[in-house]
C-alpha cells in the first residue's frame, strides 16, 4: 500500500507545535513510568489516567516497591479506573521483574512482550517512549489514523486488515525521534483524529486523507457488527453489623472483577435468611430493596439488586472459611473495590 511521502516529518512538525508535552509520565521517561502509563491509557482517555497516574507513582516509585506490595493495596489505587485485570497483570509483572530481572524492566522487546498483560504494541510504546528503541505501535488511536488515511475497510482486529496496519505503521515508524514520533501519533489520533467529531481542519494530512476525500471520515475504522448485550441478574447483600459495619467478601483471584472486595451476592430466586444462615452462619432481618443497578461491561449488562439487612445478634461472626471484611465506611479500609460497590458504600455513608 502507498504510503504519505514525508509523513514522519510532517507528523513532527505538527507535534512540535499542537502536542502534548507536559503529561506526567514524559517529565521523567523511565521504563517503569512509562509501562505504567501505557496500562493504564489501555482503553482508557489520558484526561482520566492523570490523576491515578500521579496517586500510583506517589506510593510506588519504582518496581521493587510495586512488587512487593500487597495486591489489596494496588487494587485500591486502581478503584475507578476500570479494567482491574490490567493492575493483577501489572503487580505480577512487576513481581516477575523484580524476581528475574533484579528490578529493572528488561530492555530486549522479546523480554518485555514476555510479561503479563503487555502485548506487541504496548511493548513497542514502553521501549519507544523510555529508551528510544524503533518499534512501530498500533493502539486504537493509531488503527483510527491509519484506516482513515488509506480508507481501509474492514473491522480493524480481523486478521488480515490488522497486518495491513502493522505493515503501514512499520512503514510510517521513523529511525530518529522514536519517543515523539511515538506520543505524536497517538497525539493525533487523540486529539485531532477523534472517534467522534474529527478535527479535519486542523489535520497536517487533511489534503493526503482518502477517507476525507470521499467524505466518509465517519465510516473508519470500520465498527465490529453490534450485537445486543445479554442482561444478567444478581442480588447484592448490604449486612450491616451493630455498629454500622457492611459485610464486605473477596471476590476470587480470576474472572469479573478478580481480587476485588464486594457485597455477598447470591440470585435472586434465594431466600435471603436462609442462604446467608447455610453461607455465612449469619442471622438477619432484611430491612429494604433498593433501587436496581445496572453495570455494563464489554459483553453483559450486569443488573444489581441491593438489598439491605441488619444482624440479629451482636454476637453473630461470619464462618471462618470466608474472606470477609466488616467495612466502616466512616473509616474506610484501603481495599480494591468495583465501582458499583464504591458508589454504593459511598451512598450508604
Amino acid at each position: 500500500m502507498k504510503t504519505i511521502k514525508g509523513f514522519d516529518k510532517k507528523l513532527l512538525a505538527w507535534f512540535d507545535q499542537h502536542g502534548r508535552h507536559d503529561l506526567p509520565w514524559q517529565t521523567e521517561r523511565s521504563p517503569y513510568r512509562v509501562w505504567v502509563s501505557e496500562i493504564m491509557l489501555q482503553q482508557t482517555q489520558v484526561t482520566t489516567v492523570i490523576p491515578y497516574f500521579e496517586r500510583f507513582m506517589a506510593r510506588f516509585p519504582d518496581i521493587t516497591t510495586l512488587a512487593t506490595a500487597k495486591l489489596d493495596e494496588v487494587l485500591h489505587l486502581w478503584t475507578g479506573l476500570g479494567y482491574y485485570a490490567r493492575a493483577r497483570n501489572l503487580h505480577k509483572a512487576a513481581g516477575m521483574v523484580h524476581d528475574h530481572h533484579k528490578g529493572m524492566l528488561p530492555v530486549e522487546f522479546d523480554e518485555v512482550i514476555a510479561l503479563p498483560g503487555i502485548g506487541r504494541s504496548t511493548a513497542g510504546a514502553i521501549l519507544a517512549q523510555s529508551l528510544g528503541q524503533r518499534h512501530p505501535i498500533l493502539d486504537g488511536n493509531v488503527k483510527r489514523v491509519l484506516t482513515r488515511l488509506h480508507a481501509i475497510e474492514g473491522w480493524p482486529v480481523k486478521k488480515d486488515i490488522e497486518n495491513t496496519l502493522w505493515q503501514l505503521a512499520e512503514d510510517y515508524t521513523p529511525t530518529s525521534r522514536l519517543a515523539d514520533y511515538t506520543q505524536a501519533i497517538m497525539d493525533l489520533g487523540a486529539t485531532l483524529c477523534r472517534r467522534g467529531k474529527p478535527d479535519c481542519p486542523a489535520c497536517p494530512f487533511n489534503q493526503h486523507c482518502q477517507a476525507r476525500q470521499q467524505d466518509s471520515v465517519h465510516l473508519f475504522p470500520t465498527p465490529k457488527a453490534r450485537k445486543v448485550l445479554p442482561v444478567k441478574q444478581t442480588r447484592m447483600l448490604l449486612l450491616q453489623d451493630q455498629q454500622g459495619q457492611f459485610l464486605l467478601q473477596q471476590r476470587p483471584p480470576a474472572g469479573i472483577w478478580g481480587g476485588l472486595w464486594s457485597f455477598p451476592e447470591c440470585s435472586l430466586e434465594t431466600d435471603i435468611e436462609q442462604w446467608c444462615a447455610i453461607e455465612l452462619g449469619l442471622n438477619i432481618d432484611v430491612d429494604q430493596h433498593q433501587e436496581i443497578l445496572r453495570h455494563t461491561f464489554s459483553h453483559y449488562h450486569l443488573d444489581i439488586h441491593p438489598i439491605r439487612a441488619t444482624l440479629k445478634n451482636h454476637t453473630d461472626r461470619v464462618m471462618e472459611d470466608v474472606a470477609s471484611v466488616w467495612y466502616n465506611t466512616r473509616q474506610p479500609e484501603a481495599l480494591g473495590l468495583p465501582g458499583p460497590v464504591r458508589q454504593m458504600l459511598e451512598n450508604l455513608s
